[in-house]
C-alpha cells in the first residue's frame, strides 16, 4: 500500500494534487487571517492586508523585469546546467529588490494618502521592506519549481500565507497597533518563509559549483521575464477590473456581494493554476514534439477536471453562500453560478499556459490575456450600469471563456499542424511573441 501511495505522489496526478492542496491551505490561511483582522481591527485592516498582498510584490516583480516568471524556464530548459545561472538569478533578484525598495521609498509620500490613509508615513516607508522580502520569497519559490523540487515550492505556497498568523500574533502580543501588526506580521512571515525556502535550496545543492554571474545570461532572463510579466499584469487587471468599476458605478455594498460570488466561483481556478504551475517546468525540460504530445494527451483530462469541479460548486452555491456569509449575501448566488459557467474549461487554459511558458512563448500567453482584458473592459462598461453584480458576473464569465479560446487559437498551429484561427484583437507581430 505504501509503495502505491509513493508512486501516486510521484505521478503527474499526485504532483498536481499536492499543488492543489498547498493552494487550498494558503487560501484557508488567508481566510482565517481576514476573519481575524475583521473581528479585531475592522474592515480598514482587511483592506490594508489585501493591498499589501499585491502592491509590494508587483513593484518587486516589475523592477526585476519579471524575474519570478522567468526563473523556471531557464532552470528547467536548455540553461539548466549553466552554473552561472544561480548567481545570475540572485544578482537580478538583488537588483530588483533594491530598485523596488528605493522606488517605494520615493513614492511613499505620494501614495500614502490615496492608498494607505490609515497608515502613518513611517509605516508606509517600512513597507519598502516588503518589496524586498516578497521578491526574495517568490524567486525562491520559482527556483524550487524549476529545479524539480515541486514539493519545496508547494511548501512555500502554503508557508508564505500561513506564517502571517503566528507573526501577527507575536506583534500584537508585543503591543503593536493593528496596522503595525499587519505590516510587521507580513514582513516577519516573509523573512521566515525566505529563510526556510533558501535554506532548502542550499541543502539541495542549488549553488554547488556556481560560477560568476553572466551579463549575457541576465539579459536573456530579463527579456523572457518582461514578456511573461506583461501577461501576469494583464491577468491581474482582468481579475480585478470589475471590482474597481463596480465600486465606482454601484458602490461598496454591491462590491461586497460580488466579491463573495467571485471568490466562491474562482475556487475552480485552483485546478488550472496548479496544472500550469506543475507543467511549466516539465514542458521546458521536454520541449519539442514530446511536450506537444503531452499537451494533446492532457487537454481532455484537464477540461474534464474543471467541469467536474464546476458541477458540485454550481449546485452547492445556493446552500453554501447563505450559510457561510449570511442571508444578506443571497444576491451572490446567481453571479457565482454565472462565473462558474465561464470557468468550465479553465483547465484547458492552465495546460496551454504551462505549454506556452515552457516552450519560451510567454508572449503568446500575454496576447491571450490582453484579449480577455479587452472583453472585460467592454462588457463591464456595458453591463455593470444596468445589471450591477450580475452584469459583472456575465462579463467575467465571457472574459474567462474568451481567454481560453484565445489560448487555443494561439496554440492552434502546434496542436493541429494547421494555421490557427485569426483573432480580431491579434496583430501579426503576436505570432512569434
Amino acid at each position: 500500500m505504501s509503495s502505491r501511495i509513493a508512486r501516486l505522489r510521484r505521478s503527474r496526478y499526485g504532483v498536481v494534487g499536492e499543488n492543489v492542496v498547498a493552494r487550498l491551505g494558503a487560501l484557508g490561511s488567508i481566510f482565517v487571517a481576514t476573519l481575524l483582522l475583521a473581528r479585531n481591527d475592522g474592515a480598514s485592516a482587511v483592506g490594508v492586508y489585501a493591498l499589501l498582498h499585491v502592491l509590494p510584490g508587483l513593484v518587486g516583480t516589475v523592477m526585476s523585469c519579471g524575474l519570478p516568471g522567468a526563473v523556471a524556464y531557464f532552470h528547467a530548459g536548455a540553461n539548466r546546467d549553466d552554473r552561472r545561472l544561480p548567481t545570475t538569478i540572485v544578482a537580478l533578484c538583488a537588483a530588483g529588490a533594491v530598485g523596488g525598495a528605493l522606488l517605494w521609498l520615493a513614492a511613499a509620500p505620494l501614495i500614502r494618502e490615496p492608498l494607505f490613509p490609515e497608515l502613518g508615513l513611517g509605516l508606509v516607508l517600512v513597507v519598502a521592506g516588503l518589496v524586498v522580502t516578497r521578491l526574495v520569497v517568490t524567486t525562491a519559490k520559482s527556483c524550487s519549481q524549476g529545479t524539480e523540487d515541486l514539493r519545496g515550492s508547494n511548501r512555500v505556497i502554503f508557508t508564505e500565507e500561513f506564517m502571517f498568523l503566528p507573526a501577527y500574533g507575536v506583534v500584537t502580543a508585543a503591543g503593536g497597533t493593528s496596522f503595525a501588526a499587519v505590516v510587521l506580521g507580513l514582513l516577519l512571515a516573509d523573512v521566515a518563509t525566505a529563510t526556510l525556502s533558501w535554506s532548502r535550496l542550499v541543502r539541495r545543492g542549488f549553488f554547488a559549483g556556481a560560477a560568476r554571474p553572466s551579463r549575457e545570461l541576465a539579459r536573456g532572463v530579463a527579456a523572457y521575464g518582461i514578456r511573461a510579466q506583461l501577461g501576469t499584469v494583464i491577468s491581474q487587471l482582468n481579475l480585478r477590473l470589475d471590482f474597481i468599476l463596480l465600486t465606482v458605478i454601484a458602490g461598496p455594498a454591491v462590491v461586497g456581494v460580488y466579491a463573495v460570488a467571485s471568490k466562491f466561483a474562482e475556487l475552480v481556478k485552483i485546478v488550472g493554476m496548479s496544472l500550469s504551475y506543475v507543467l511549466y517546468p516539465r514542458f521546458a525540460r521536454e520541449a519539442g514534439a514530446r511536450a506537444l504530445a503531452t499537451v494533446k494527451r492532457l487537454l481532455p483530462q484537464a477540461a474534464l477536471a474543471t467541469a467536474v469541479c464546476v458541477v458540485p460548486l454550481f449546485a452547492l452555491a445556493p446552500v453554501v453562500i447563505p450559510v457561510v456569509y449570511g442571508r444578506s449575501f443571497h444576491g451572490a448566488i446567481v453571479p457565482a453560478q454565472i462565473i462558474l459557467v465561464g470557468l468550465v474549461f479553465e483547465g484547458v487554459g492552465g495546460v496551454l499556459t504551462g505549454y506556452l511558458y515552457g516552450i519560451g512563448r510567454a508572449g503568446r500567453n500575454s496576447w491571450a490575456m490582453a484579449v480577455g482584458l479587452a472583453v472585460t473592459l467592454v462588457l463591464d462598461l456595458s453591463l455593470i450600469p444596468p445589471y450591477g453584480s450580475t452584469g459583472a458576473a456575465i462579463a467575467s464569465a465571457l472574459a474567462y471563456s474568451t481567454t481560453t479560446a484565445a489560448l487555443v487559437a494561439l496554440s492552434w498551429r502546434d496542436l493541429t499542424g494547421r494555421d490557427r484561427p485569426v483573432l480580431p484583437a491579434q496583430s501579426a507581430s503576436g505570432a512569434k511573441a
